[in-house]
């Protein structure tokens, strides 16, 4: 029995659409589903060119041009950045190079306060022109992990040396000793602009002191049995010994003339010069100035007989007619040299001995003061061959001069 008391449901028709003259739908694909009879088409959707605002897009043509300028341009920033740190490198690896070659090198002396900071270290060394760059030196000592190693102290340092080795020196902190050589026959600040002897001025400056310091020392009081003799208006010439000594970093010029002092007084006493002079009745001061002349008129090992012509002049009254004197003075004060300049040190004009020595004697200059070879001469020249010619009388002298001195004996 049907208790269902529902009226019957009646389908409703869909309404009908007018027919519309469309195009006939396309073929389903090969991988379309056509829909079951009844059934509407699933819905599609839109493609933006079936919008009716569609994006603009750019022709891919333009695309792929700004593909590539992106590329080029990566390209050009890599090699850029490599370039830079090619050129960075290099400038680095040059920075950490000696500042001179080994036949160009020379010392100077740093000193180190306690307090000093790493980068008023490295403006030191700038200044000192022992580093090319202080950024350099900066880095180095930060990547070496050295920044709070450098200890304060006086150090010798080349301008060969390299950073690495500059560095070095800093953290050490030892006690150094340097070289310096005086020159036998060097003057203390003037000689001939041809002579190749430098000067004890010029050695003083190639190890770091400055002008100041050493014109402080040329003229400070010693109290030294070396000087007992030397007239106080006179200044060091002649008094600092020409040889090599080793030097305490941090020593003072003072310091390092009292060396000289102290060398030069005990080769004269184990040489037995001394005494030898005293039984002259010469003065220490008198035998420096005439074996200073000695010394620069020397060619070797004639300077005892050199010695001899002196004394043997000096003793018949002549004068000394030493040309190695006026040109002497003549370069110390900067004038021109003339046989007749108007100077005590010109013994050609004046007689005895000149004021004071004109350059260091060495201790054979000093031993054949004291000790002259025996004879009579009282004329020598240097000629054309280095050797040394002697002569007794003016005519022999004069024919030496045409025999063996047409080209020294010209230079005045």
């Amino acid at each position: 029995m049907n208790n269902d008391i529902r009226p019957p449901q009646r389908q409703i028709e869909p309404p009908q659409r007018p027919v519309e003259h469309a195009a006939p739908a396309p073929e389903p694909g090969p991988h379309e589903v056509s829909p079951a009879p009844g059934e509407l088409p699933p819905v599609i959707p839109a493609s933006v060119s079936d919008s009716t605002e569609a994006v603009p897009s750019l022709p891919v043509s333009d695309v792929k041009k700004k593909r590539s300028w992106l590329a080029w341009a990566g390209i050009a920033l890599l090699i850029c950045i490599g370039i830079g740190l090619v050129a960075g490198y290099g400038w680095y690896r040059h920075a950490l190079s000696p500042m001179t070659t080994k036949e160009q090198a020379e010392s100077r002396q740093i000193k180190i306060a306690p307090g000093t900071t790493p980068q008023q270290i490295a403006s030191t060394l700038k200044q000192e022109q022992l580093i090319r760059s202080e950024l350099a030196f900066m880095v180095y000592i930060r990547v070496h992990n050295q920044r709070g190693q450098l200890q304060a102290g006086s150090y010798i340092i080349s301008t060969h040396e390299s950073m690495k080795q500059i560095v070095d020196h800093l953290v050490s902190g030892r006690v150094e000793e340097y070289e310096i050589t005086f020159y036998p026959g060097a003057a203390l600040s003037s000689s001939a602009a041809t002579d190749p002897t430098p000067t004890h001025r010029k050695v003083l400056q190639k190890v770091g002191f400055t002008d100041e310091e050493i014109e402080r020392a040329f003229t400070a009081s010693y109290d030294h049995p070396l000087l007992a003799d030397k007239p106080a208006n006179a200044d060091l010439e002649g008094y600092i010994y020409g040889d090599t000594y080793r030097i305490a970093a941090g020593s003072s010029v003072e310091e390092v003339l009292e060396v000289t002092f102290d060398e030069f007084y005990a080769k004269l006493q184990a040489e037995n010069v001394l005494p030898l002079l005293s039984e002259r009745n010469l003065s220490l001061h008198h035998a420096i100035t005439l074996g200073s002349i000695v010394q620069k008129e020397s060619g070797g090992d004639d300077k005892s007989q050199i010695a001899q012509v002196f004394y043997s002049r000096l003793a018949k009254g002549m004068n000394l007619g030493s040309d190695v004197t006026y040109q002497y003075i003549a370069d110390k004060t900067g004038v021109a040299r003339d046989v007749n300049l108007d100077s005590p040190y010109n013994t050609r004009r004046y007689g005895g001995l000149p004021p004071g020595p004109i350059a260091s004697p060495s201790i054979d200059a000093m031993r054949a003061v004291a000790s002259p070879a025996s004879g009579d001469y009282l004329f020598f020249l240097s000629g054309d061959d280095d050797v040394t010619y002697f002569a007794r009388t003016e005519a022999e002298h004069e024919n030496n001069i045409k025999q063996h001195c047409q080209q020294k004996c010209q230079i005045l």
